[in-house]
């Protein structure tokens, strides 16, 4: 990349799910062609789809007149994926640990504090959450 502009990919699904895929399949594209590994682009993958979809089923509550906004930021050495709905409710704040039964909910913020390299997770004054991913090119 030129200098230290940053290239930037930005995304509204419906809170519908499978659009999830479409995302997902965004940030694999991007994710490609930055370089990464075949296993950090699943990692990838996961991770995008898990976070859209707790964006679809939590914040927004499958309400289909609302959206889901995605937002990629290539960076030299990373990639920042932003993805936040338009609040309806909080994201549960509880994580699984592993040893739960199945049938324990949460698991999908689990999977992608695991498979990231950082994870963030805010509530906005004004309703509305955003999950702030960044997945390093070096790891």
């Amino acid at each position: 990349m030129a200098g230290d502009r940053k290239r930037r990919v930005e995304i509204h699904i419906p809170s519908e799910l499978g659009y999830e895929k479409v995302a997902m399949e965004a940030a694999v594209a991007v994710a490609r062609r930055m370089g990464f590994s075949p296993d950090r682009v699943q990692d990838l993958r996961t991770a995008v789809a898990e976070a859209c979809i707790n964006a679809i089923e939590h914040g927004n509550k499958l309400d289909i007149s609302t959206q889901v906004t995605v937002i990629l930021i290539e960076q030299p050495a990373s990639l920042e994926v932003n993805v936040s709905d338009e609040g309806k409710q909080s994201l549960p704040a509880q994580r699984p640990q592993p040893g739960l039964p199945p049938a324990f909910r949460g698991w999908g913020m689990f999977l992608i504090e695991n498979l990231m390299d950082e994870v963030q997770v805010r509530t906005e004054p004004d309703g509305g959450n955003q999950i702030r991913m960044v997945i390093y090119l070096d790891r």
